[in-house]
């Protein structure tokens, strides 16, 4: 997880992620997304905002670290989503081995 973390972060630094449940639901709706990566304590509420849309666009959702491991890691306040704009970085996040993100209804 640690890989994709770092990924993460240089795409931060490069401007090619987007964090947080607003942006990233944004950038789904202006077709910036390539990927999306889903904290494992994601909350209901941000699933429903995120998961639905993306899926609805076709957008690959991974699975990543809890919330607060993300938002240290960028420097940030414990995140739940991470929206990747950047194709190459999209493949390289998606061949470090991450398992797409599975998630549940109600």
């Amino acid at each position: 997880m640690s890989a994709v973390l770092g990924l993460l972060g240089l795409g931060l630094r490069a401007g090619n992620v987007i964090v947080g449940v607003d942006g990233v639901r944004t950038g789904l709706r202006a077709g910036q997304c390539c990927l999306v990566v889903v904290a494992t304590d994601a909350s209901p509420r941000a699933l429903e905002k995120v998961v639905r849309l993306a899926q609805g666009r076709g957008v690959p959702l991974v699975t990543g670290s809890r919330a607060a491991e993300m938002g240290e890691r960028l420097g940030r306040p414990p995140v739940m989503v991470v929206g990747v704009r950047d194709p190459a970085l999209a493949r390289g996040i998606l061949a470090a081995g991450n398992r797409p993100a599975v998630v549940t209804e109600d």
